[in-house]
């Protein structure tokens, strides 16, 4: 088996082709998309199937919770336990676009999606096709890098088909990411008022400091 790539025009997706797309998250496949970074392996999250298969692909340690790409800041309201005035900060700055942003999760994913840490991390990305596939699925779907442990991140379709299209169904052709850095990943499940960032990268830390000083 080798990956199908579909070509979808990446600022105004096709809507039959999203269906396509969200059709084909439904039935368990895993599906490489583009983001606004790199290109990232989708799946339903609520389908655990589906999130083993990115832990096998990956071979990615089981404690590590992947990332949801999600619409909209209502959206991360409804997949959170407890509602932050960080995050409402941090989320009017940089959402859409490549910040990562962990909550405590609610009680809507299965503690398997979040690697049974009871944290969920979300972001919306400046990247319409897969927002559009999330209002598409009526879910986020859960995402990580598409590529293999220890190689270079993808910034388009034929790389992810070199390093892993034997092994998936689909690949989602948008063209270049064109981004060289990952998201800025900031934890907010700390203690109430602080937070840390845990990786920095297309979202500088100075940025991070300024937009949660903001009154």
């Amino acid at each position: 088996m080798f990956a199908e790539i579909l070509r979808v025009h990446p600022d105004e997706p096709q809507p039959e082709l999203i269906d396509y797309i969200a059709s084909c998250l439904r039935k368990g496949d895993v599906v490489a998309l583009p983001t606004d970074t790199f290109y990232g392996l989708a799946v339903d999250p609520v389908n655990l199937h589906a999130v083993e298969q990115i832990y096998q692909i990956k071979n990615r340690q089981k404690n590590k919770p992947l990332s949801l790409l999600i619409a909209s800041l209502a959206q991360a309201y409804e997949l959170a336990r407890d509602t932050d005035p960080l995050l409402d900060k941090l989320a009017e700055r940089f959402w859409p676009g490549p910040l990562t942003i962990i909550v405590r999760a609610g009680g809507k994913l299965p503690l398997r999606s979040t690697a049974n840490t009871g944290n969920v991390a979300l972001r919306v990305p400046d990247a319409a096709i897969p927002r559009a596939v999330v209002e598409r699925l009526g879910l986020p779907i859960a995402a990580t890098s598409a590529n293999l442990q220890g190689a270079s991140e993808c910034t388009n379709a034929s790389c992810v088909r070199d390093q892993i299209g034997d092994q998936i169904p689909l690949i989602i052709d948008g063209g270049p990411t064109g981004r060289s850095l990952p998201t800025t990943i900031v934890d907010l499940t700390l203690e109430e008022g602080r937070w840390e960032i845990l990786r920095e990268g297309a979202v500088a830390t100075h940025e991070i400091v300024m937009a949660l000083q903001r009154q």
